[in-house]
């Protein structure tokens, strides 16, 4: 059955590599496939130890894909308005059923996944895989941690309560006194209806057009940036010989 699907003339239209025969072909193949790559056809044995990596960036991924699931949830009871946002929250905590536990799993895993990506990058920092030739994958994974970051930051405003009013106030206050793009900050090219806190919040003040951008970074333009740079990342672990081991 399974060689006559594999012979088929649906399955040589849709895959036109041909079917490996020699175990050099189908390493070959397990290396050029994004799927495959990820289950490598030998590994060192001292790669396999969990102290090794204790799994920090595989639970990083984990924990993203519970954010992903959850945050789908959430959007269902969630309208992104000044007018709404609280009083939805407050519906999830005391109306929905479960709402209380499902945001609480959304927030707690935002905060594992932050502590994750940093416990996965200080391994990369022990093990010395920053240097040549992991030099690039080393970028996207700062790339990770960056987006990781943002994604906290932009989610934190959503509640639109005191906290997250004033938390985001903090945060958009740092942005202004960037260097050069910022208002306040050293050697600034810009003023404030220019700078990089004023595109950030859509305006001079926190309301409804920065509830709105924090909103849409959130949901969709952060977490396809990082989905995209994941696959980059996972591809480049396997082109560069998998896991490096501290030396």
């Amino acid at each position: 059955m399974r060689k006559a699907i594999l012979t088929s003339q649906v399955w040589r239209a849709v895959f036109r590599r041909p079917l490996p025969r020699s175990p050099r072909e189908q390493k070959q193949a397990a290396r050029n496939n994004f799927f495959l790559h990820l289950h490598p056809a030998t590994l060192p044995r001292q790669r396999l130890r969990l102290t090794t990596t204790f799994c920090m960036g595989g639970i990083s991924f984990l924990l993203f894909i519970i954010l992903t699931v959850t945050g789908l949830l959430l959007m269902f009871y969630y309208r992104p308005t000044t007018a709404f946002a609280y009083r939805d929250m407050k519906d999830l905590e005391y109306a929905v059923t479960m709402g209380q536990f499902l945001r609480n799993l959304h927030r707690w895993a935002a905060h594992g996944m932050v502590l994750t990506v940093i416990a996965h990058m200080a391994r990369v920092v022990y093990a010395r895989a920053y240097k040549p030739p992991r030099e690039f994958n080393w970028v996207v994974g700062v790339s990770l941690l960056v987006l990781t970051l943002f994604l906290s930051f932009t989610g934190y405003l959503l509640p639109w309560d005191q906290l997250a009013y004033w938390a985001t106030s903090v945060g958009t206050n740092m942005l202004r006194a960037m260097p050069v793009l910022g208002a306040a900050g050293p050697a600034s090219l810009v003023d404030l209806n220019t700078d990089v806190g004023f595109y950030f919040l859509g305006g001079r003040v926190i309301g409804e057009s920065s509830l709105i951008r924090f909103y849409v970074l959130h949901v969709f333009v952060l977490p396809v940036v990082a989905i995209v740079l994941m696959m980059v990342h996972f591809w480049r672990v396997r082109k560069d010989g998998m896991l490096k081991t501290p030396l």
